[in-house]
């Protein structure tokens, strides 16, 4: 996922799997996620990439576990500097 406009935001630093990233301010967790890593968690029927489905909090496909344990919905949750998130299959795993 690429972001078609990039506005002159100021940025964010997060993790990956104990990889830094950067995002944007007002960035969604599943905005930033999905433009580094491409993906937010992996099935856990086919362990294949899933990316969130509905998009506005309802279908419950976009829980991401933070790397202190709580998960967060990423569609509605703002990224905030210095999140860490664990993410099967992704980046440094």
């Amino acid at each position: 996922m690429r972001r078609a406009v990039d506005q002159d935001r100021p940025s964010i630093a997060f993790f990956i799997n104990g990889q830094r990233f950067i995002g944007k301010a007002g960035d969604t967790v599943l905005t930033a996620v999905l433009t580094q890593a491409g993906h937010l968690r992996l099935s856990e029927f086919d362990h294949r990439p899933r990316a969130g489905f509905c998009l506005m909090g309802a279908c419950q496909d976009c829980w991401l576990r933070t790397m202190d344990g709580p998960s967060v919905r990423a569609c509605s949750t703002l990224l905030e500097d210095g999140m860490a998130f664990v993410i099967e299959g992704g980046p440094a795993t």
